[in-house]
């Protein structure tokens, strides 16, 4: 038997609309595919470290929104497990640390991924953000921008 097209797939979650509608699209993916799907948000931790740096933090500031973010990271990691079980789905999380382009790029290697799904950029925009741009690059398996605009409606009816 053929090896499936997508067999393992990770879902970046930054807790934005755009991430929240691709984890829903990769739970409806994982759910219709019988894939494997790991969520995963990443600290960025690079760009508290260069504002620390910069002195635009000063050192209990930076150990404080760092603290806050992770805190956000997990409550939207657990909304999206809560997401996937209301569908009979299990989904692992990861929450993450460093980069967001590399360390998305990095749990992807790391669990032998077969795509990579980002939330999608607003109508209109000419451009990839610079961290689509930068995941598309480093990543070694496919990457989707998801788009579809009836993915609320797909997974309510999952």
């Amino acid at each position: 038997m053929a090896k499936t097209l997508v067999s393992n797939i990770i879902v970046a979650v930054s807790g934005s609309a755009a991430s929240l509608l691709a984890a829903k699209y990769a739970i409806i993916m994982a759910k219709q595919n019988k894939c494997r799907l790991c969520a995963v948000n990443v600290i960025d931790t690079d760009t508290i470290n260069r504002l620390f740096a910069e002195k635009i933090f000063v050192e209990d500031e930076a150990a404080d929104y760092e603290r806050c973010i992770k805190e956000n990271g997990g409550r939207n990691l657990a909304f999206v497990k809560e997401l996937a079980a209301a569908k009979g789905l299990k989904i692992e999380t990861e929450l993450r640390c460093g980069s967001i382009f590399a360390e998305i790029s990095n749990a992807a290697a790391e669990r032998n991924a077969d795509l990579i799904i980002l939330g999608g950029w607003k109508k209109g925009d000419s451009r990839l953000s610079s961290i689509h741009h930068e995941i598309i690059l480093r990543a070694d398996c496919s990457v989707l921008v998801m788009k579809d605009h009836e993915t609320d409606l797909k997974y309510r009816r999952l």
